[in-house]
């Protein structure tokens, strides 16, 4: 444990603690972004805000923000923050830990009597988890002028549509310019790792060197509901056999590009729906979604070319119709900013930590905040690299460790960042 760390690891472990006890208690740790319980969460940071002296607003994209003015206003904002909707059973640490470093952070400067030139906003982006409405990261879109009227229109399984939810949740979808940032003079962002590099390296912090792109494809094939018992082999139009021999592809081609090194490229088919579901009824309709990832656009665009092929070439030999395929979402790849990853390696190295570079391989707001700003990450180590699942554990001290590295950085930013812009 380091001992020398310039803020208060016990209250910042309290905070992740108490938003993480604030989830559904048959289905630990779940907090999903729009549901009864995300208010409830977003109810308790704004008071935790107030109460360390934040002014406290919800943007038109829905975003909880938390300011401390600076001396010097006309400077602009150093943001931090990260977001605190959770994946299904999702994990105690996945976004939390980075408002609740931001939170601390604010406290610790008003505790040690510092008060930067640079104002400080603390931000809990809506939805950075992949929505019920197909799309992530909703909040940092909105913040960046990147969440556009073909997104608001999204809907979920009960129809209502993103734009009506974010109204719902307090934003403003009607005066979504009024979200987008132009004052934020750089963005910093804690998470865990979610993989096992810093712990089995035994290192306190990683700094981000770039962040993947993702993209999210949906395949729906539709074909005949029939009766499974009675219809013979050779007459059947079954959706789900040619989104099998799909997600099959999915998985070959992702192994053949990965292997071609030295960029990092993966895909995964997560969402595998049969209509109707039942074990006596030839599946009629069948949709997938895809997620694909990599550090470089060339590879997903050789990636779509191939599964949009063999998507079509599944539905002939299955005797359905592929009924759609389109894009989701698409998010590239993104560098995170050198001065700001200066900043966070000569933080680590004040406070004697053991750090190294590396790219993350997950999808963050930081990737669309560097849109607007210079933007950067600290990773702290997770057990097992484990994450989304009710096993995620992050220590305390590896918590308060990544904080304090940012803590050191938001105190130099505001000393060297240029005056003017």
């Amino acid at each position: 444990m380091k001992t020398n760390l310039p803020l208060d690891a016990d209250r910042l472990w309290t905070d992740v603690m108490a938003l993480a006890d604030i989830t559904d208690p048959a289905k630990p740790y779940t907090r999903r972004s729009f549901t009864a319980l995300f208010l409830e969460g977003r109810a308790w940071l704004a008071q935790r805000f107030a109460e360390a002296g934040l002014a406290t607003r919800l943007d038109a994209a829905g975003n909880l923000i938390g300011r401390i003015e600076g001396n010097d206003p006309a400077l602009g904002v150093i943001a931090i923050g990260s977001h605190s909707d959770t994946v299904p059973s999702g994990g105690r640490f996945d976004g939390i830990a980075g408002v609740a470093t931001g939170l601390e952070i604010v406290r610790a400067l008003r505790d040690s009597g510092t008060r930067l030139d640079h104002t400080i906003e603390i931000v809990d982006f809506l939805a950075e988890e992949p929505s019920e409405y197909g799309l992530s990261c909703v909040g940092s879109r909105g913040m960046t002028g990147s969440l556009d009227e073909t997104m608001l229109a999204l809907t979920e399984p009960s129809g209502e549509t993103l734009r009506d939810a974010l109204r719902r949740v307090g934003g403003d979808p009607d005066r979504l310019d009024r979200a987008r940032r132009d004052d934020i003079r750089a963005f910093l962002e804690l998470h865990i790792e979610q993989g096992i590099v810093l712990e089995s390296r035994f290192l306190d912090v990683g700094v981000v060197t770039s962040i993947v792109g993702i993209r999210r494809l949906e395949i729906v094939f539709q074909g005949e509901a029939d009766h499974a018992g009675t219809t013979p082999m050779n007459l059947r139009h079954d959706a789900l056999v040619a989104a099998a021999d799909t997600v099959i592809a999915v998985r070959r081609l992702a192994e053949q590009l990965a292997a071609e090194g030295p960029d990092y490229f993966v895909a995964t088919v997560g969402i595998l729906a049969v209509d109707p579901s039942a074990s006596n009824i030839v599946p009629g309709r069948c949709r997938l979604v895809i997620d694909a990832r990599t550090t470089n656009p060339a590879l997903t665009a050789r990636f779509v070319d191939a599964i949009d092929r063999d998507s079509a070439a599944h539905a002939a030999a299955a005797r359905v119709a592929r009924a759609s395929f389109k894009t989701l979402s698409d998010g590239p790849p993104v560098a995170c900013d050198p001065k700001l990853r200066e900043a966070l390696q000569q933080g680590a190295r004040d406070l004697g930590l053991g750090q190294m570079d590396l790219p993350s391989g997950a999808g963050h707001d930081a990737a669309f905040m560097s849109r607007i700003c210079p933007s950067a990450m600290v990773f702290v180590p997770c057990l097992k690299g484990k994450s989304h699942a009710p096993e995620e554990w992050a220590d305390r001290d590896a918590i308060a460790a990544g904080a304090a590295v940012i803590y050191q950085a938001v105190k130099e930013l505001d000393r060297s960042l240029p005056r003017s812009r």
